[in-house]
């Protein structure tokens, strides 16, 4: 199952690389097959400067990247992926053949800009709960939940919610066995909810 993880300048460090880490440790317990191939996607394929200066080589770019089941959009300053008709338009595409579509953190505004999150129920970081219901107002922002799970579309609150989030999927993916054996590698106290 291919899981592409979205990345953009001054995107959230832990938003990819939490997700990352769980997907890549889960493949630690598969056997010789992992169940997951794991990889960060940008516009091309040029050095992205997260947040905090942090620099990170994605896989692909929008024009070379394989098949996507599971599409992650993370957080950060997202203002500007918002005015990109570009990333917009790929984020609705990719969306369209995924199997599962998330987002971490502020990730939901891109989602909710590509028009994916219409009349569901959403959740973002704490401190953007408020924007998100006034920019998108046919959304029902929940707070207090770690992550939202609507069918298709799950989203996640901040940063380290983001993590919680990917052990769901790896549940729901695969079995929650592997979901438990990789939070306990990871040294992770998971926290489990969900509608």
């Amino acid at each position: 199952m291919n899981i592409g993880i979205y990345i953009y300048q001054n995107a959230e460090v832990l938003d990819f690389s939490g997700p990352f880490e769980v997907f890549s440790t889960a493949n630690r317990f598969t056997g010789p097959d992992p169940a997951f191939n794991v990889f960060l996607v940008a516009e091309d394929t040029c050095p992205v400067q997260a947040r905090g200066g942090y620099s990170i080589n994605p896989h692909y770019g929008f024009s070379d990247h394989p098949h996507i089941d599971v599409l992650i959009v993370v957080g950060g300053i997202h203002m500007e992926e918002l005015s990109k008709t570009n990333v917009i338009d790929w984020v609705a595409a990719t969306s369209e053949k995924a199997e599962l579509v998330a987002s971490v953190c502020t990730g939901a505004f891109i989602l909710a800009q590509a028009g994916l999150l219409n009349g569901l129920e959403v959740t973002t970081h704490w401190e953007d709960i408020d924007a998100l219901r006034g920019s998108y107002a046919d959304l029902t922002v929940v707070e207090s939940r770690r992550w939202v799970d609507t069918g298709k579309v799950v989203s996640s609150g901040g940063i380290s919610a983001g993590i919680d989030m990917s052990l769901h999927l790896v549940s729901r993916l695969v079995g929650a066995e592997l979901a438990e054996r990789t939070a306990r590698q990871m040294e992770f106290e998971w926290r489990k909810n969900s509608l």
